[in-house]
């Protein structure tokens, strides 16, 4: 069916700033000043608009940012039987959200209401407006920040139709939200409009999950590599020629090691099997972290982390899992599970940990439809409506806690500790106590699961007494500790009983590398392991302070270690 003889509706009321405009949410839609205006104009040139002439479509890259100078341009979400306008922007407002600059693809398409003229200006200039004037690239990025979640909110981009129960299904729908992507999961089971898209396609229920994009394009149980190329998302990469730094995990010290990195002049990767962000960027606000008083969301500095890296031109490979790592003529080399492996004079060890699950029965069963490791906007969608329970006593369970209470109407807050502030940061624990919304109840597990395919309640048992009773629960967040993700690693390097990377002085003991370290005529460095030139940081490493400031710190040492290594000619072997 033509676009033009589709049928169009309006996700929002008109607005009052102008003819058919839509008002600004919470700082998305900001209207820009006749000086910056001025300064932007100084890099692009402005170009007259039609009626019904397109400046960006769903589905496809784009790399100019629009000023509107006169005119109307409508935002419209490419559904399968309609046009849905999400947004109208008149004059002094711009266009985009933060695919733009991140090379992704448009999610929506924009389209010219009423003729005028906009300004447009390449991204990689813009990159440059935004690095010297930090009141506007402020603005810009912040609209951008607000316009993703918006959309993720709002079910826009692609859709992934897909039962509950498929294991296929959890995957890409986790995939999808780790990297903020926006989309709308149907399940075919409670949707009627999977049924009419299945039959347009088609496609039987047994041949789902599928990936529908711009009414035609269909992919059939996709591997996250092909739902990151659809998404424009930067799939593993090739071989190449050996960089300066590789870094191998993109949370937050990970990202840290890369930004510093690739500012510093080295030649730096990253690579990452999921996402970026690690787990802070599963959490809904962090209230602690230094500079900023009015805390921050995980989503939000994962997301300006990796906007910084791009403005250093530091390529971050997603997905790409590493599952080797071996010595190279004088080099390091890791093996992907996909594509050619990749060399480096020095690499960085930054995987992180996994969350742990409960030991439960039929915990597996209820995985797919009602338990959850992370708790992002995503995840809070599903909440409405429904009592849920979080387990785990440490920051993030209390800021999942009091995040997803302004979406369920009854939160459990489960502890296995006698009280909150044995594993929680104070002033944490002072807001979930003044909170009515949560029930806290602690020195208490849970020990069943109850329901058939989906979550109803939860059993627990008070540990001192031995007491148990059921609390009603549709969805369960997990939020219990982990465990280091360094099966990828073998022999390679030295780890612990507990198999966290050991590091600095330590790296030496018991191990026969001592020939590599006298041969250099040094011990290794404080955040070096048994391997000269490799690195590790972050919640992989043995002592680390599990916080992501110290993450954040220990990238910019590794750095200056892997800068000091190199600059005394490696000693690899």
């Amino acid at each position: 069916m033509s676009t033009r003889h589709m049928s169009e509706r309006s996700a929002q009321p008109p607005g009052t700033a102008g003819q058919g405009e839509t008002p600004d949410l919470h700082g998305a839609y900001p209207r820009l000043t006749d000086e910056q205006i001025t300064t932007l104009a100084g890099c692009g040139h402005r170009r007259p608009t039609r009626r019904g002439q397109l400046l960006a479509a769903a589905g496809l890259p784009t790399d100019m940012f629009y000023v509107v100078l006169r005119g109307q341009i409508a935002v419209i979400d490419e559904e399968e039987s309609a046009r849905r306008i999400i947004r109208v922007h008149g004059p002094r407002r711009f266009l985009g959200e933060l695919g733009l600059l991140e090379g992704q693809i448009s999610f929506v398409t924009m389209e010219v209401r009423a003729p005028g003229s906009v300004l447009a200006v390449p991204v990689r200039r813009l990159r440059e407006v935004i690095a010297r004037d930090p009141v506007l690239g402020d603005a810009i990025l912040r609209a951008y920040l607000i316009r993703r979640s918006l959309l993720v909110g709002q079910g826009t981009g692609f859709r992934i139709i897909g039962s509950c129960y498929s294991p296929d299904t959890r995957r890409l729908r986790e995939f999808a939200a780790r990297n903020r992507l926006p989309h709308r999961w149907i399940d075919p089971e409670k949707d009627p409009q999977a049924e009419n898209l299945l039959r347009r396609f088609q496609i039987g229920p047994a041949d789902t999950p599928i990936v529908v994009w711009r009414r035609s394009d269909v992919l059939r149980n996709p591997s996250n590599a092909e739902l990151a190329r659809l998404a424009g998302l930067t799939a593993s990469p090739a071989g190449e020629a050996v960089v300066d730094l590789l870094v191998v995990g993109a949370g937050p010290a990970g990202l840290a090691a890369t930004v510093y990195g690739a500012s510093d002049g080295l030649d730096t990767r990253l690579l990452d099997t999921i996402a970026a962000g690690g787990q802070a960027a599963a959490s809904s606000r962090i209230e602690n972290y230094l500079g900023f008083p009015s805390g921050i969301s995980g989503a939000e500095f994962a997301e300006r982390a990796v906007i910084q890296a791009k403005k250093f031109e530091a390529p971050l490979h997603i997905p790409a899992t590493a599952i080797g790592l071996e010595s190279d003529g004088g080099y390091y080399r890791v093996r992907l599970s996909h594509g050619a492996p990749l060399s480096a004079k020095a690499v960085v060890i930054a995987t992180g940990a996994h969350y742990r699950r409960l030991k439960l029965p039929r915990l597996r069963t209820f995985e797919s439809s009602s338990v959850y490791y992370a708790a992002t906007q995503v995840e809070a969608l599903h909440c409405a409506g429904k009592p849920i329970a979080v387990v785990g006593g440490g920051n993030s369970a209390g800021q999942a806690a009091l995040f997803l209470a302004e979406h369920a109407p009854e939160v459990h807050l489960l502890c296995r500790s006698p009280e909150l502030r044995e594993s929680m940061s104070r002033y944490l624990a002072d807001q979930i106590e003044q909170d009515h919304r949560v029930s806290v109840r602690c020195d208490t597990e849970v020990c069943e699961l109850v329901g058939e395919t989906e979550l109803e309640a939860v059993t627990v048992r008070r540990n001192d007494t031995g007491e148990q009773w059921r609390i009603p629960a549709q969805l369960l967040f997990v939020f219990i500790g982990a465990e280091p993700c360094t099966s990828w690693l073998a022999d390679t390097v030295r780890l612990d009983e507990r198999g966290y990377v050991v590091t600095g002085r330590d790296a030496t003991e018991a191990t026969t590398n001592g020939t590599l370290w006298q041969a250099l005529d040094r011990q290794p460095l404080a955040l070096e392991t048994s391997r000269p030139g490799v690195f590790a940081i972050g919640d992989v490493r043995r002592g680390s302070v599990k916080r992501i400031t110290s993450a954040v710190g220990e990238g910019a040492m590794a750095v200056r270690m892997a800068i000091e290594h190199l600059c005394r000619g490696g000693g690899m072997t």
